[in-house]
């Protein structure tokens, strides 16, 4: 047994050090490109990630399943993508955020990660150039759409370069034993995904919505009788007990992100486009616009409707659909939209996240 052991060990330390010989080389590539490009500051480039990450999956043969497969490569992006200059991204903290985590599993480990206090700074960091890119929730799978990132969207001159989809797990964490709770610290949002567990466990609990569920955890760690709703990782970064572990309502609980830079990404034959408009004062606009998409057999993902919040009753719809604004059948159906539109703005083409 100790002999076969042994051999499979040697083997191991050969692979790793061809492993190493190989990653090197891909790093010198890197830079080269780097060097190359004509623009030196677009370092990351969506449509060329999702390229790489979607092809190793697709060519995989295990035992690694596609998660692995993603986590690994993602960081030997990250590390390679850093050898030519570091992203500044921008979210909503402090540290141990949803946002925090999503930034996290989509960009690696080799970047600079600004912490924003409110949603809607995290677009100013990047429309004033003190980040490269800002991630921003946009919707959960059960609480619905984020109206702050929605209305945020209609004035920002910003683009959806790319979509995160990131499963959330709560927990109840406190420095105190949970009859002891009489306040609870947490993300409106987050509250809302734990309600039924909340009117279950902690019925004369007060609930306090704060900005993040990383700051209730700060809050949690600060007052007596308290606890936060947050992640496993915000336990782990406040030093706080986790009381009751996946206290979510809903375990298919899943949130969406965006990531906002400066220009429209490129296509990549699996993309989704996002756009904004307001309808004309006249009857069916609403089903004219959706006649055409139909029409065009663009598959559509997602409607809102939000107040424009200068007239009264007077909205604002949000769209997402499949296809790349490059794409001749997207920019034709986006021109005939605009004729039942008082405006109308692509927000941005992206990779659909898997």
């Amino acid at each position: 047994m100790s002999d076969k052991i042994a051999e499979c060990r040697k083997n191991i330390d050969y692979i790793d050090e061809k492993i190493l010989e190989l990653l090197n080389a891909r790093a010198k590539f890197a830079v080269e490109i780097g060097k190359m490009k004509q623009d030196a500051s677009v370092v990351y480039v969506p449509s060329r990630e999702s390229e790489i990450i979607n092809n190793l999956v697709k060519n995989n043969k295990g035992p690694l399943d596609k998660e692995d497969i993603s986590y690994v490569y993602r960081e030997i992006i990250s590390v390679c993508r850093g050898l030519e200059s570091r992203l500044k991204v921008a979210y909503l903290g402090p540290k141990a955020t949803f946002s925090y985590q999503a930034s996290l599993k989509h960009f690696g480990s080799k970047v600079d990660f600004i912490p924003v206090e409110r949603l809607v700074d995290v677009f100013t960091e990047v429309e004033k150039n003190k980040a490269d890119l800002a991630v921003v929730p946009i919707e959960n799978s059960n609480e619905g759409a984020v109206n702050t990132t929605l209305d945020e969207l209609v004035n920002t001159n910003l683009k959806v370069v790319n979509e995160i989809n990131l499963r959330v797990s709560h927990c109840l964490l406190s420095k105190t034993k949970i009859e002891n709770v009489k306040v609870v610290y947490s993300h409106s949002q987050a509250i809302g995904q734990c309600s039924i567990w909340l009117k279950k466990n902690l019925p004369n609990a007060e609930l306090f919505p704060v900005n993040s569920t990383a700051q209730a955890a700060q809050m949690a760690l600060e007052n007596e009788n308290s606890a936060a709703i947050a992640s496993e990782i915000a336990a782990k970064i406040y030093d706080l007990d986790i009381l009751v572990s996946s206290i979510e309502d809903s375990k298919n609980n899943w949130t969406r992100f965006f990531v906002l830079g400066h220009d429209i990404s490129y296509r990549t034959g699996n993309d989704k486009t996002s756009i904004i408009f307001s309808l004309k004062d006249e009857a069916g606009a609403l089903y004219k616009i959706l006649s055409e998409f139909n029409k065009s057999k663009l598959n559509l993902t997602k409607i809102e409707s939000r107040p424009t919040k200068k007239e009264v009753w007077k909205y604002v719809f949000y769209m997402d659909f499949e296809g790349h604004i490059s794409d001749k059948k997207t920019a034709n159906t986006i021109e005939k939209v605009k004729k039942y539109c008082i405006f109308l703005k692509v927000i941005g083409s992206y990779p659909k996240a898997e």
